[in-house]
Protein backbone atom coordinates (compact mmCIF):
# COMPACT_ATOMS: atom_id res chain seq x y z
CA UNK A 1 0.00 0.00 0.00
CA UNK A 2 1.42 3.55 -1.48
CA UNK A 3 2.45 6.00 1.79
CA UNK A 4 1.82 9.59 1.17
CA UNK A 5 4.44 12.46 1.89
CA UNK A 6 2.23 15.69 3.00
CA UNK A 7 2.83 18.85 3.52
CA UNK A 8 4.37 18.96 7.30
CA UNK A 9 3.04 21.95 9.74
CA UNK A 10 5.46 24.46 9.15
CA UNK A 11 4.95 26.64 12.38
CA UNK A 12 3.23 29.86 13.75
CA UNK A 13 0.77 31.85 10.79
CA UNK A 14 2.79 29.88 7.48
CA UNK A 15 -0.39 27.76 5.73
CA UNK A 16 1.49 27.67 2.57
CA UNK A 17 4.99 27.47 0.95
CA UNK A 18 6.41 27.14 -2.26
CA UNK A 19 7.71 23.44 -4.25
CA UNK A 20 11.38 24.31 -4.24
CA UNK A 21 13.98 21.16 -5.75
CA UNK A 22 12.69 17.50 -5.82
CA UNK A 23 15.84 16.10 -4.48
CA UNK A 24 14.47 12.49 -5.76
CA UNK A 25 12.58 11.64 -8.88
CA UNK A 26 10.53 9.16 -9.41
CA UNK A 27 11.78 5.19 -9.18
CA UNK A 28 14.25 6.55 -6.94
CA UNK A 29 15.26 4.17 -4.10
CA UNK A 30 14.88 5.88 -0.62
CA UNK A 31 15.38 5.73 2.83
CA UNK A 32 13.32 6.52 5.99
CA UNK A 33 14.24 10.47 7.17
CA UNK A 34 16.44 11.08 3.38
CA UNK A 35 15.47 14.26 2.45
CA UNK A 36 13.12 13.73 -0.29
CA UNK A 37 12.20 17.70 -1.77
CA UNK A 38 12.81 21.28 -0.37
CA UNK A 39 9.55 23.59 0.46
CA UNK A 40 10.16 27.51 0.37
CA UNK A 41 8.28 29.83 2.83
CA UNK A 42 8.28 33.33 3.38
CA UNK A 43 10.41 32.68 6.55
CA UNK A 44 12.75 29.12 5.71
CA UNK A 45 13.21 26.77 3.02
CA UNK A 46 11.89 23.39 4.81
CA UNK A 47 13.50 19.88 3.66
CA UNK A 48 10.69 17.42 3.40
CA UNK A 49 11.74 14.25 4.46
CA UNK A 50 10.50 9.91 3.83
CA UNK A 51 8.10 8.66 6.07
CA UNK A 52 9.48 5.48 5.29
CA UNK A 53 11.79 3.31 3.05
CA UNK A 54 10.71 2.17 -0.78
CA UNK A 55 10.54 3.77 -3.99
CA UNK A 56 9.42 7.10 -4.99
CA UNK A 57 6.22 5.85 -6.41
CA UNK A 58 4.89 8.80 -7.90
CA UNK A 59 5.26 13.07 -8.12
CA UNK A 60 1.96 14.69 -7.51
CA UNK A 61 3.37 18.04 -7.07
CA UNK A 62 6.00 20.14 -9.66
CA UNK A 63 8.37 22.39 -8.75
CA UNK A 64 7.22 26.22 -8.35
CA UNK A 65 3.86 25.77 -7.18
CA UNK A 66 2.02 26.23 -4.14
CA UNK A 67 0.82 23.80 -1.87
CA UNK A 68 -1.15 24.08 1.59
CA UNK A 69 -0.24 22.04 5.34
CA UNK A 70 -1.65 18.30 4.24
CA UNK A 71 -1.20 18.65 0.36
CA UNK A 72 -0.05 15.18 -0.91
CA UNK A 73 3.30 16.15 -2.38
CA UNK A 74 3.75 12.38 -4.08
CA UNK A 75 3.93 8.61 -2.71
CA UNK A 76 5.90 6.43 -1.64
CA UNK A 77 5.66 2.38 -2.74
CA UNK A 78 6.92 0.53 0.88
CA UNK A 79 7.18 -3.03 -0.90
CA UNK A 80 10.18 -2.03 -3.38
CA UNK A 81 13.15 -1.96 -0.99
CA UNK A 82 17.24 -1.94 -2.32
CA UNK A 83 18.14 -5.63 -2.51
CA UNK A 84 15.09 -7.14 -1.28
CA UNK A 85 12.33 -7.94 -3.88
CA UNK A 86 14.50 -9.18 -7.17
CA UNK A 87 12.61 -12.23 -8.59
CA UNK A 88 14.20 -15.28 -7.02
CA UNK A 89 14.72 -17.50 -10.35
CA UNK A 90 15.91 -14.21 -11.87
CA UNK A 91 13.67 -14.47 -14.79
CA UNK A 92 11.61 -11.25 -13.73
CA UNK A 93 12.18 -7.85 -14.10
CA UNK A 94 13.29 -6.42 -10.21
CA UNK A 95 10.86 -3.83 -9.06
CA UNK A 96 13.68 -1.96 -7.77
CA UNK A 97 14.56 -0.59 -11.26
CA UNK A 98 13.76 3.37 -11.68
CA UNK A 99 11.21 4.85 -13.16
CA UNK A 100 11.27 7.60 -14.80
CA UNK A 101 9.53 9.30 -17.23
CA UNK A 102 10.96 11.28 -19.64
CA UNK A 103 10.30 14.97 -18.49
CA UNK A 104 11.18 13.81 -15.31
CA UNK A 105 14.82 13.49 -15.91
CA UNK A 106 17.57 15.12 -14.65
CA UNK A 107 19.65 15.92 -17.56
CA UNK A 108 17.00 16.75 -19.85
CA UNK A 109 19.64 17.81 -22.45
CA UNK A 110 22.06 14.93 -23.09
CA UNK A 111 24.98 16.70 -20.96
CA UNK A 112 22.94 19.29 -19.10
CA UNK A 113 21.59 18.98 -15.52
CA UNK A 114 18.79 21.03 -14.96
CA UNK A 115 15.34 20.85 -13.21
CA UNK A 116 12.06 20.20 -15.87
CA UNK A 117 10.40 23.47 -14.31
CA UNK A 118 14.20 25.13 -14.99
CA UNK A 119 14.34 23.92 -18.24
CA UNK A 120 10.50 25.08 -19.69
CA UNK A 121 11.40 28.44 -18.21
CA UNK A 122 14.88 28.61 -20.01
CA UNK A 123 12.73 27.52 -23.19
CA UNK A 124 10.48 30.04 -22.72
CA UNK A 125 12.81 33.16 -22.24
CA UNK A 126 15.07 31.50 -25.05
CA UNK A 127 18.01 31.26 -22.67
CA UNK A 128 21.11 29.41 -23.77
CA UNK A 129 21.68 27.04 -20.58
CA UNK A 130 25.05 25.90 -21.38
CA UNK A 131 26.10 28.87 -20.24
CA UNK A 132 24.68 28.59 -16.94
CA UNK A 133 26.62 27.16 -13.79
CA UNK A 134 24.05 25.33 -11.68
CA UNK A 135 23.62 26.06 -8.34
CA UNK A 136 21.54 22.68 -6.74
CA UNK A 137 22.89 19.48 -5.88
CA UNK A 138 25.20 18.10 -7.95
CA UNK A 139 25.52 21.08 -10.20
CA UNK A 140 21.89 20.98 -11.31
CA UNK A 141 20.49 23.83 -12.91
CA UNK A 142 17.00 25.26 -11.17
CA UNK A 143 14.70 27.95 -11.41
CA UNK A 144 16.57 30.03 -9.06
CA UNK A 145 19.43 30.22 -11.73
CA UNK A 146 17.44 30.83 -14.78
CA UNK A 147 15.86 33.79 -12.46
CA UNK A 148 19.26 34.99 -11.92
CA UNK A 149 19.96 34.73 -15.70
CA UNK A 150 16.90 36.49 -17.01
CA UNK A 151 17.60 39.60 -14.16
CA UNK A 152 21.10 40.38 -16.05
CA UNK A 153 19.34 40.26 -19.17
CA UNK A 154 18.60 43.63 -20.23
CA UNK A 155 16.41 44.65 -22.89
CA UNK A 156 19.56 46.84 -24.99
CA UNK A 157 19.85 44.72 -28.24
CA UNK A 158 23.41 43.52 -29.78
CA UNK A 159 24.29 45.40 -32.17
CA UNK A 160 27.57 47.30 -33.15
CA UNK A 161 25.78 50.20 -33.76
CA UNK A 162 25.28 52.71 -30.62
CA UNK A 163 22.15 52.45 -29.49
CA UNK A 164 20.63 55.80 -28.40
CA UNK A 165 17.38 55.83 -26.19
CA UNK A 166 14.38 57.49 -27.18
CA UNK A 167 13.56 60.88 -24.72
CA UNK A 168 9.92 59.51 -25.02
CA UNK A 169 11.20 56.06 -24.05
CA UNK A 170 12.94 53.76 -21.16
CA UNK A 171 12.57 50.38 -22.41
CA UNK A 172 15.87 50.36 -23.02
CA UNK A 173 17.00 52.31 -19.35
CA UNK A 174 14.75 49.15 -17.88
CA UNK A 175 16.00 45.69 -16.33
CA UNK A 176 13.05 43.36 -15.57
CA UNK A 177 13.55 41.43 -12.06
CA UNK A 178 11.22 38.37 -11.67
CA UNK A 179 9.75 38.02 -7.74
CA UNK A 180 10.67 35.80 -5.85
CA UNK A 181 7.94 33.41 -4.59
CA UNK A 182 9.23 34.27 -1.03
CA UNK A 183 9.28 37.78 -1.73
CA UNK A 184 5.75 37.78 -2.96
CA UNK A 185 4.49 35.43 0.31
CA UNK A 186 6.54 38.34 2.33
CA UNK A 187 4.29 41.09 0.33
CA UNK A 188 1.40 39.40 0.75
CA UNK A 189 1.91 39.17 4.57
CA UNK A 190 2.51 42.90 4.93
CA UNK A 191 -0.01 43.89 3.17
CA UNK A 192 -2.48 41.36 5.54
CA UNK A 193 -0.88 43.32 8.55
CA UNK A 194 -2.39 46.85 7.13
CA UNK A 195 -5.46 45.15 6.69
CA UNK A 196 -6.14 43.50 9.32
CA UNK A 197 -4.83 45.11 12.38
CA UNK A 198 -5.29 48.92 13.32
CA UNK A 199 -1.65 50.08 13.33
CA UNK A 200 -0.52 53.24 15.00
CA UNK A 201 3.04 54.86 15.97
CA UNK A 202 4.29 55.91 18.97
CA UNK A 203 7.86 57.41 19.32
CA UNK A 204 10.54 58.55 22.08
CA UNK A 205 14.29 59.04 22.66
CA UNK A 206 16.46 57.35 24.78
CA UNK A 207 19.74 58.46 26.78
CA UNK A 208 22.51 55.81 26.04
CA UNK A 209 24.61 57.13 28.03
CA UNK A 210 24.33 54.47 31.34
CA UNK A 211 24.45 52.03 28.99
CA UNK A 212 27.57 52.81 27.32
CA UNK A 213 29.57 53.69 30.23
CA UNK A 214 28.28 50.06 31.62
CA UNK A 215 29.48 49.04 28.14
CA UNK A 216 32.87 50.58 28.60
CA UNK A 217 33.61 49.38 31.83
CA UNK A 218 32.94 45.62 31.48
CA UNK A 219 33.00 44.65 28.09
CA UNK A 220 36.34 43.14 28.45
CA UNK A 221 35.58 41.07 31.55
CA UNK A 222 32.27 39.70 30.29
CA UNK A 223 33.93 38.49 27.08
CA UNK A 224 36.52 36.40 29.19
CA UNK A 225 34.10 35.30 32.00
CA UNK A 226 30.77 34.25 29.40
CA UNK A 227 32.63 33.85 25.64
CA UNK A 228 30.81 36.47 24.35
CA UNK A 229 30.72 39.98 24.22
CA UNK A 230 28.13 42.33 25.66
CA UNK A 231 25.84 44.08 23.23
CA UNK A 232 23.25 46.79 23.51
CA UNK A 233 20.54 44.10 22.60
CA UNK A 234 20.47 42.64 25.72
CA UNK A 235 19.61 45.61 27.88
CA UNK A 236 16.51 46.50 25.26
CA UNK A 237 15.61 42.66 25.54
CA UNK A 238 15.90 43.07 29.40
CA UNK A 239 13.49 46.23 29.37
CA UNK A 240 10.73 45.56 27.00
CA UNK A 241 10.49 41.73 28.92
CA UNK A 242 9.77 43.77 32.43
CA UNK A 243 8.17 46.30 30.47
CA UNK A 244 5.87 43.74 28.97
CA UNK A 245 5.13 42.36 32.47
CA UNK A 246 3.75 45.37 33.66
CA UNK A 247 1.39 45.78 30.78
CA UNK A 248 0.37 42.32 29.60
CA UNK A 249 -1.83 43.70 26.84
CA UNK A 250 1.53 44.28 24.51
CA UNK A 251 2.18 40.37 25.10
CA UNK A 252 -1.49 39.35 23.85
CA UNK A 253 -2.65 37.96 20.86
CA UNK A 254 -6.64 38.71 19.06
CA UNK A 255 -8.51 36.08 19.20
CA UNK A 256 -12.38 35.09 17.76
CA UNK A 257 -13.96 36.88 20.37
CA UNK A 258 -11.27 37.17 22.85
CA UNK A 259 -8.14 38.64 24.22
CA UNK A 260 -5.61 35.46 24.34
CA UNK A 261 -2.84 37.14 27.16
CA UNK A 262 0.95 35.11 26.86
CA UNK A 263 1.81 34.14 30.36
CA UNK A 264 5.46 33.43 28.53
CA UNK A 265 7.72 35.76 27.28
CA UNK A 266 9.03 34.93 23.67
CA UNK A 267 10.69 37.94 21.97
CA UNK A 268 11.69 37.87 18.19
CA UNK A 269 14.70 39.64 17.34
CA UNK A 270 14.65 41.23 13.40
CA UNK A 271 18.52 39.62 11.52
CA UNK A 272 18.92 40.55 8.15
CA UNK A 273 19.64 37.64 5.40
CA UNK A 274 19.77 37.73 1.99
CA UNK A 275 16.29 37.28 1.02
CA UNK A 276 15.14 39.88 3.37
CA UNK A 277 14.76 39.95 7.46
CA UNK A 278 13.96 37.00 9.70
CA UNK A 279 13.16 36.87 12.75
CA UNK A 280 14.23 34.05 14.94
CA UNK A 281 12.82 33.75 18.59
CA UNK A 282 14.63 33.97 21.86
CA UNK A 283 12.00 31.48 23.97
CA UNK A 284 10.89 32.36 27.46
CA UNK A 285 13.61 35.67 26.88
CA UNK A 286 12.48 36.36 30.78
CA UNK A 287 14.35 33.32 32.29
CA UNK A 288 18.04 34.07 30.30
CA UNK A 289 20.71 35.94 31.77
CA UNK A 290 22.68 38.81 29.80
CA UNK A 291 24.68 36.30 28.33
CA UNK A 292 22.25 33.49 27.47
CA UNK A 293 20.94 36.72 25.46
CA UNK A 294 23.69 37.38 23.68
CA UNK A 295 24.62 33.89 22.95
CA UNK A 296 21.35 33.38 21.63
CA UNK A 297 21.53 36.73 19.34
CA UNK A 298 25.15 35.33 18.00
CA UNK A 299 23.61 31.52 17.57
CA UNK A 300 20.48 33.37 15.82
CA UNK A 301 23.16 35.26 13.17
CA UNK A 302 24.96 32.48 12.77
CA UNK A 303 21.96 29.99 11.89
CA UNK A 304 20.75 33.08 9.69
CA UNK A 305 24.11 33.57 7.62
CA UNK A 306 24.09 29.58 7.31
CA UNK A 307 20.66 29.42 6.24
CA UNK A 308 20.11 26.31 9.05
CA UNK A 309 17.06 28.72 10.84
CA UNK A 310 14.32 26.06 11.81
CA UNK A 311 10.59 26.72 11.64
CA UNK A 312 11.08 26.52 15.50
CA UNK A 313 13.73 29.08 15.61
CA UNK A 314 10.72 31.18 14.07
CA UNK A 315 7.96 30.21 15.67
CA UNK A 316 6.44 31.28 18.98
CA UNK A 317 7.15 35.06 19.73
CA UNK A 318 4.61 37.47 21.01
CA UNK A 319 6.80 40.73 20.88
CA UNK A 320 9.18 41.36 18.72
CA UNK A 321 12.14 43.94 18.19
CA UNK A 322 13.98 45.37 15.19
CA UNK A 323 17.09 47.48 15.07
CA UNK A 324 17.57 49.50 11.83
CA UNK A 325 19.93 51.32 13.24
CA UNK A 326 22.33 48.58 12.11
CA UNK A 327 21.81 50.33 8.74
CA UNK A 328 21.93 53.52 9.55
CA UNK A 329 18.41 54.37 9.96
CA UNK A 330 17.49 57.40 12.15
CA UNK A 331 13.84 57.10 12.32
CA UNK A 332 11.45 54.21 11.20
CA UNK A 333 8.10 52.79 11.32
CA UNK A 334 8.45 49.19 12.17
CA UNK A 335 5.46 46.99 11.20
CA UNK A 336 3.40 44.34 13.60
CA UNK A 337 4.41 40.68 12.87
CA UNK A 338 0.59 39.37 13.29
CA UNK A 339 -0.53 37.60 15.34
CA UNK A 340 1.68 39.35 17.65
CA UNK A 341 0.61 43.15 18.89
CA UNK A 342 3.61 45.08 19.07
CA UNK A 343 6.71 45.94 17.84
CA UNK A 344 9.76 47.94 18.94
CA UNK A 345 12.22 49.78 16.40
CA UNK A 346 15.74 50.77 17.17
CA UNK A 347 17.70 53.44 15.49
CA UNK A 348 20.92 54.57 15.21
CA UNK A 349 22.67 56.33 18.40
CA UNK A 350 24.13 60.11 17.78
CA UNK A 351 25.42 62.40 19.84
CA UNK A 352 22.89 65.60 19.48
CA UNK A 353 22.19 68.38 22.25
CA UNK A 354 19.82 68.35 25.06
CA UNK A 355 18.62 70.24 28.03
CA UNK A 356 19.44 68.89 31.42
CA UNK A 357 19.25 70.68 34.68
CA UNK A 358 18.53 73.77 32.58
CA UNK A 359 22.13 73.36 30.91
CA UNK A 360 22.87 72.26 27.07
CA UNK A 361 24.67 69.14 27.03
CA UNK A 362 25.56 66.38 24.34
CA UNK A 363 24.86 62.96 24.61
CA UNK A 364 24.40 59.74 22.52
CA UNK A 365 20.87 59.67 21.71
CA UNK A 366 18.41 56.87 20.12
CA UNK A 367 14.63 57.28 18.55
CA UNK A 368 12.89 54.35 19.66
CA UNK A 369 9.00 53.58 17.79
CA UNK A 370 6.75 51.28 19.37
CA UNK A 371 3.72 50.20 16.57
CA UNK A 372 0.84 48.62 18.40
CA UNK A 373 -2.76 47.34 17.31
CA UNK A 374 -4.79 49.98 18.83
CA UNK A 375 -7.74 47.25 18.87
CA UNK A 376 -5.85 45.77 22.07
CA UNK A 377 -3.69 48.33 23.28
CA UNK A 378 -4.82 51.50 24.14
CA UNK A 379 -2.97 54.91 23.00
CA UNK A 380 -1.79 55.74 26.74
CA UNK A 381 -1.00 52.30 27.64
CA UNK A 382 1.33 51.68 24.47
CA UNK A 383 3.24 55.39 25.34
CA UNK A 384 3.32 54.20 29.04
CA UNK A 385 4.97 51.05 27.87
CA UNK A 386 7.75 52.91 26.06
CA UNK A 387 8.06 55.24 28.52
CA UNK A 388 8.62 52.34 30.71
CA UNK A 389 11.58 51.07 28.27
CA UNK A 390 13.13 54.01 27.95
CA UNK A 391 13.65 54.50 31.92
CA UNK A 392 15.55 51.07 32.05
CA UNK A 393 17.48 51.90 29.51
CA UNK A 394 18.75 55.50 30.76
CA UNK A 395 18.43 53.79 34.19
CA UNK A 396 20.12 50.24 33.72
CA UNK A 397 20.33 49.57 37.88
CA UNK A 398 16.49 49.48 37.90
CA UNK A 399 16.69 46.26 35.83
CA UNK A 400 18.57 44.46 38.39
CA UNK A 401 15.81 45.75 41.39
CA UNK A 402 12.89 44.80 39.35
CA UNK A 403 13.84 41.00 38.35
Amino acid sequence: MSIEIKVPEMGESIVEATVGEWIKSEGDLIEAGETILELETEKVNLEVTAPAAGQLEKVNISEGEIVNVGAVLGTINPDVVSGENNSENGNKESKNTPIKKPEDEESIDDNINITPLAKNLADKNKIDISTIKGSGRSGKITVDDINEKLNTKTSIPETNTPVIPSITSTESLETRKRITKRRETIAKRLKEAHLNTVMTTTYNEVDMTEIMKIRSKYKESFREQKGVGLGFMSFFVKSVVQSLIDFPNLNSEMGENEIIMKNYYNIGIAVASDEGLVVPVLKNANNLSFSGIESGIVDMVKKTQSKTLTIDDLSGGTFTITNGGTFGSMFSTPIINPPQVGILGMHAIKKKPIVINDEIVIRPMMYLALTYDHRLVDGGEAVQFLVRIKDFIEDPQKLLIEN
